[in-house]
């Protein structure tokens, strides 16, 4: 995936290499479920469905939209940083800590506040792992993990993310991408789980319609380079 950080092996410490195909696994059984999906927020060009999550006392909410671009090209914009940080507009940053391998990472990601200032900004340290399957299928597959070299500080809230992701295929048009993401963030301190669950719909609206516009510059700048 060409992330220019140093490696380190799976043996070093925590088991990664486990730990991303056990979220792989999850995503994909997620990506199979077809029921008992509740519609939380359908927008003309998303859709966001939810139900209790395995995981935790929350939710799993699942976001879908069709994005004017093939998975190949989709998902490396999903986590790399040189595209992300310009993209996402619910980030106050985001990086790469560390290269696993070639298709799995550490990132830091730090939230802007969201529902109106009532969610106060949160970070994430978050192992991401790349996978493909059959029919041109490509996923992303993270969950938070413990890392030494970012270590929690009092000086911010850290979140938490259960197993999330996003699965990028193609739809009847080749040209294209049905994007669907999976969230299930456990944000920590005082808030109550209401508050939390009716902004996250939202939330995961702007970011797949965040997506759709930055690839659409960003390819659409990138051709005009050329």
């Amino acid at each position: 995936m060409g992330w220019e950080t140093n490696t380190r092996p799976f043996w070093a410490g925590i088991d990664y290499k486990k730990i991303a195909d056990e979220v792989s696994q999850k995503i994909l059984s997620y990506s199979q479920d077809t029921s008992e999906w509740k519609v939380a927020k359908p927008t003309k060009n998303v859709t966001v469905s939810w139900k209790p999550s395995k995981e935790y006392s929350g939710n799993i909410y699942r976001g879908e939209g069709i994005i004017e671009e093939i998975p190949e090209k989709v998902i490396p914009f999903m986590y790399l940083a040189k595209y992300r940080s310009k993209w996402d507009k619910a980030l106050k940053s985001y990086s790469i800590l560390e290269d696993i391998d070639e298709d799995t990472v550490i990132c830091h990601s730090i939230a802007h506040g969201y529902g109106m200032g009532i969610i106060s900004s949160r970070e994430f340290v978050d192992l991401v792992h790349v996978r493909r399957y059959d029919g041109g299928i490509v996923t992303t597959n993270s969950i938070s993990v413990e890392y030494d070299k970012c270590p929690v500080t009092s000086s911010r809230l850290r979140g938490y993310n259960n197993p999330c992701g996003y699965v990028c295929s193609p739809p009847e048009n080749p040209a294209h991408s049905r994007l669907v993401a999976y969230i299930q963030p456990d944000l920590g301190g005082l808030l109550p789980r209401a508050i939390v669950e009716s902004a996250l719909p939202g939330n995961i609206v702007g970011l797949i319609n965040d997506v759709r516009e930055g690839i659409k510059n960003f390819y659409t700048d990138d051709k005009v380079k050329g």
